[in-house]
């Protein structure tokens, strides 16, 4: 483990987290990112803001969430399993603790108008309902692949109020749905807030992100405390596509070296088979969406295409502050294909009545991996519940039964 990174919580002054991270983008954009890169911290140690943004969780998005003992799974696996149950959350995922921080930052920073990117179209729902709220204009980017497999949640969207504009270039996915957002940015510099949904782009993004998202892992330490007696779990679990509700639930863990953070990534139809989206076994350095980080790119520095069965991990890069966790060996990458995702969201809905969002079944499809003992206490961010993943489910359902 590289003892040149003192912190992995937060970047520095750059915006680096080792060498990971920076603010790599067009000029046109260099305003908006400087105002927020002079402001944010300013005005999220603001009292007001603070308060605005406890009172919001507490009675909008419905904080604390739960941190539930699965009994049967851990009695399955001989240890001690606690799911963190962000799928309870208002809109059904993590992404609410973001949208409602950054909605109050465009505020007071004085935009009128939100744009936003999504690929499971969570994100997309958790921005088009705080724009509902605040009573701001909200358009949405979204590959038009994932429109067709996330239907409910484009419905949801419309019905919020937000404008939903499909990416028809790439693949079709959530790369190419950032890619028109940015695109939306440069030609809106004055009037936007973009609300980037997960732990990439450009600094400060990545931090702030964390940052909002921070509010797992200190719910986690506290229920911890209260339900055994120690706030420091064994290991802590998390799927990762670019990364928010695995930065969030293990912000307050990263500098605790006895903490095992694991994070999951999706193989796809397997690490090497040509679809995949197993950033950190496939990737190489490079930039990707204004950040340096570890990206899936051929030779010639071209991105490769991902593939996941979940939308929201079907991203060819990682957030530079898990790049950082990969390359310095504090934190453990491992994958799951998507049958082994689907094997896994049948298990936990069969055995413990919680139906989650596959990308979430990707965090429990390793569980059997991590040579677990009795005296262990294991964490799981419940990232998302699975409503918008039933058609899929559908489609698998005979093989199940």
């Amino acid at each position: 483990m590289s003892t040149a990174v003192l912190n992995y919580q937060s970047p520095d002054t750059y915006g680096y987290y080792g060498e990971f991270g920076g603010a790599y983008i067009p000029e046109m954009l260099q305003k908006n990112v400087a105002e927020l890169k002079e402001q944010y911290l300013k005005i999220m140690a603001d009292p007001s803001f603070i308060q605005e943004f406890d009172d919001l969780l507490a009675d909008y998005v419905g904080r604390p969430t739960p941190l539930f003992k699965a009994e049967r799974l851990s009695k399955e696996f001989n240890t001690n399993i606690y799911l963190k149950r962000e799928d309870l959350c208002h809109t059904g995922a993590h992404k609410i603790n973001n949208t409602i921080g950054q909605i109050l930052l465009a505020q007071r920073l004085g935009k009128t108008r939100i744009i936003a990117e999504t690929g499971a179209g969570q994100h997309g729902v958790a921005t088009a309902t705080v724009c509902a709220l605040k009573g701001m204009e909200c358009i949405v980017y979204m590959g038009e692949k994932d429109i067709e497999r996330q239907a409910p949640n484009v419905a949801r969207m419309q019905m919020l109020g937000a404008k939903v504009i499909p990416a028809t270039s790439g693949s079709k996915t959530l790369k190419d749905a950032t890619n028109e957002a940015i695109r939306d940015w440069i030609n809106h510099p004055n009037d936007t807030h973009y609300i980037i949904g997960s732990v990439v782009g450009p600094h400060p993004y990545p931090d702030m992100v964390a940052k909002f998202q921070s509010i797992i892992s200190k719910e986690i330490k506290a229920q911890l405390k209260e339900k055994t007696n120690h706030e420091l779990p064994t290991h802590i679990i998390a799927c990762v596509g670019g990364g928010s509700n695995a930065a969030g639930a293990f912000y307050h863990f990263l500098n605790e070296p006895t903490v095992k953070i694991v994070a999951v990534e999706a193989a796809g139809k397997g690490v090497h088979s040509g679809m995949s989206a197993a950033t950190t076994q496939l990737g190489t350095q490079g930039i990707l969406h204004g950040s340096k980080s570890l990206l899936m790119q051929t030779s010639d520095g071209q991105v490769v295409e991902p593939h996941s069965i979940s939308a929201g991990l079907d991203y060819p890069g990682i957030g530079p502050m898990h790049a950082n966790l990969y390359a310095s060996g504090r934190g453990i990458f491992v994958s799951a294909t998507d049958e082994e995702a689907l094997d896994a969201a049948f298990h936990l809905s069969k055995t413990e009545g919680i139906i989650p969002a596959l990308e979430t079944a990707h965090a429990f499809a390793v569980l059997g991996e991590l040579k677990l003992t009795p005296s262990d206490t294991v964490v799981v961010c419940l990232s998302g519940r699975g409503d918008k993943d039933l058609a899929t489910y559908m489609n698998s359902i005979q093989s199940y039964r």
